[in-house]
């Protein structure tokens, strides 16, 4: 049977890593939203790939495990590409750590049980989670193994604890680093490997609402003090997501790639250090 490249987040940089990773592979690509993963499978079916769509909801256990029996009916799952999520602007605190944090743990517990060995998987974190102080060592450990089911209830999620959407957007992305972590523990035992990117801004539709939102003054001073001195793009997303789960990368797993043009150097060691 043909293996099978799972996407969840059908935008732009599942799509650009797809291209790179997907030929002569069936590609399902996944989404909360129906028309967007089919308008993806139009540009991606145009392009000569074998693309089926599914819809899926990465806050439900019970969607999450529907996607994966589907696509393991369809051949070998050798591959997945999860950038499915929310940002600061869209999103409540709450939605933020359901969608972001519980849905990443959730997709990658389940994928984890299916993925074929010699299979890989990437995560499309943030740069957010590199600006977040230090956690304590008991906080990484809690992030990184909490059951999937469990996680939401720590008592360091709690509205008391975390009422502002971009600290539980960064406190999500920091756990999803540290997941991939421990995740990719458990995939090595089927002899498959997980990595994460952080990138910093990227030109895509949701970078769009930020930089045109509440946070767009601050988006835009991060870009003119970065050391690069501009946003990138989500092929260069894809020359990552590439490696990784490539033959190149194949001594990598448990890893986290910023790829940021220089934020987060320039937030702790440069111009943009918090006064």
């Amino acid at each position: 049977m043909t293996d099978v490249i799972v996407v969840i987040g059908a935008g732009s940089i599942g799509q650009a890593i797809a291209r790179r990773v997907s030929a002569g592979k069936r590609l399902v690509l996944a989404d909360l939203r129906e028309e967007t993963a089919q308008a993806a499978a139009q540009i991606l079916g145009d392009a000569g790939f074998a693309v089926s769509t599914a819809i899926v909801d990465v806050a439900s256990q019970a969607s999450v495990q529907a996607l994966v029996e589907s696509c393991a009916s369809l051949g070998p799952i050798s591959g997945l590409i999860h950038a499915a999520g929310v940002s600061p602007t869209q999103a409540s605190p709450a939605s933020i750590l359901k969608v972001d944090l519980y849905g990443t743990a959730l997709v990658l517990e389940e994928f984890g049980r299916v993925i074929a060995r010699g299979g890989s998987g990437v995560v499309i974190s943030s740069q957010s989670g590199h600006r977040l102080p230090a956690l304590s060592a008991e906080q990484n450990k809690a992030l990184a193994m909490t059951p999937a089911d469990d996680l939401l209830v720590l008592p360091m999620l709690q509205p008391d604890q975390l009422s502002d959407s971009l600290h539980a957007y960064q406190l999500s992305k920091r756990g999803n680093s540290l997941r991939v972590m421990a995740e990719a523990v458990r995939w090595g035992k089927r002899g498959a490997r997980l990595n994460a990117i952080s990138p910093g801004i990227i030109f895509t539709p949701l970078a769009r609402d930020e930089l045109s939102g509440p946070r767009g003054a601050g988006y835009r001073r991060m870009i003119e003090l970065s050391a690069v001195g501009r946003g990138g793009t989500p092929d260069e997303v894809a020359n990552i997501g590439a490696l990784l789960m490539g033959a190149d990368g194949a001594f990598i797993t448990g890893s986290d790639f910023l790829m940021d043009g220089g934020v987060t150097a320039a937030y702790w060691y440069g111009e943009l250090a918090p006064m």
